[in-house]
């Protein structure tokens, strides 16, 4: 890539499509279902493992550093759950990885020497010595690439105890079956990459593979995967805590609705209670008043009729 190519791409990256006014560039948004979502999380394994043995080629998706500036910058405003895309593609991909790799190993047990538990054991020892010696040679070499070479020391100090006691594990291994078998080279697959790894690789070899592109790719690759699975499981549970958080708004919302409804009924009976009672009271000061004033009447007409009977007499 040239210097001109890399700064265009550079100022994609910090400053998105709309970086020039380019209008034929913002026709394709990063929500659009054409663009790799795992290239927006910088996870896609076609960047990743590009010049490797395992070269993927290009992707099908679009793939552009602009477009995850774009998302980037929205992302920060509100959730868009790309996570989820990212996380199938990766495990899809990690789970034909694991299928390759178990595919290996059958064809190894169908072609090489069968040796007993107890020697498998022994072999698988020295393996897993190898490949902590390849690991702290590429260490120590990333760490002298970059200037630290104190700490570059100190690991290779490390390598030579592994590398003793890597001698010690060979020297079981030898003398626990013959030496013609001892001789032919024991293969292994790595449970990272799947690819195959000898018992007598030398250091360099070694080094090769553990500090190799693809190798740290697939590392790389794994480590994506667990962050994009903590990262939904996360964010899945932050959006049922805010469910339940609404659910439970409503429900308040609801019982005090009912609250009210049932003190507005309350407050009708009540006041049609009082109706009822002033009514009645009403309607016995009437009865009463009837009554007082049917009383008077009758003995006013009774006091008339005893004058005039006094009257005939006379």
């Amino acid at each position: 890539m040239s210097a001109q190519a890399q700064m265009r791409a550079l100022l994609d990256q910090l400053m998105g499509t709309a970086r020039d006014g380019d209008e034929t560039r913002q026709r394709v948004k990063f929500t659009d279902d054409r663009v790799c979502k795992s290239h927006l999380l910088d996870c896609c394994p076609h960047d990743i493992l590009a010049g490797t043995r395992m070269d993927l080629g290009e992707c099908t998706k679009i793939h552009d550093l602009a477009l995850r500036a774009d998302y980037e910058i929205a992302s920060k405003e509100k959730e868009l759950f790309f996570e989820l895309d990212a996380m199938d593609h990766l495990e899809s991909f990690i789970a034909e990885c694991d299928r390759r790799t178990e595919l290996a190993k059958k064809r190894l047990a169908e072609t090489q020497e069968e040796i007993s538990a107890e020697v498998a054991v022994k072999a698988e020892k020295v393996h897993e010595l190898n490949e902590e010696i390849g690991k702290l040679l590429a260490k120590a070499e990333q760490l002298g690439a970059e200037g630290n070479v104190e700490d570059s020391q100190r690991i290779l100090l490390e390598m030579e105890r592994v590398k003793a006691r890597k001698r010690e594990a060979e020297d079981e291994y030898r003398n626990s079956m013959p030496a013609s078998s001892f001789q032919q080279q024991k293969l292994r697959v790595c449970e990272v990459c799947s690819a195959y790894l000898g018992l007598h690789d030398n250091d360099r070899r070694l080094a090769d593979h553990f500090g190799g592109k693809l190798h740290l790719g697939f590392i790389l690759i794994r480590e994506k995967l667990d962050q994009m699975r903590k990262a939904v499981a996360s964010k899945q549970e932050k959006r049922n805590q805010e469910r339940l958080k609404r659910r439970e708004e409503r429900e308040k919302e609801e019982r005090g609705g009912k609250r009210s409804r049932s003190r507005d009924r309350r407050r009708r009976r009540s006041r049609s209670t009082s109706r009822d009672k002033r009514r009645s009271r009403s309607r016995d000061r009437h009865r009463r008043h009837r009554s007082r004033s049917g009383s008077r009447n009758k003995g006013y007409h009774g006091s008339s009729r005893d004058k005039d009977k006094e009257r005939a007499k006379k």
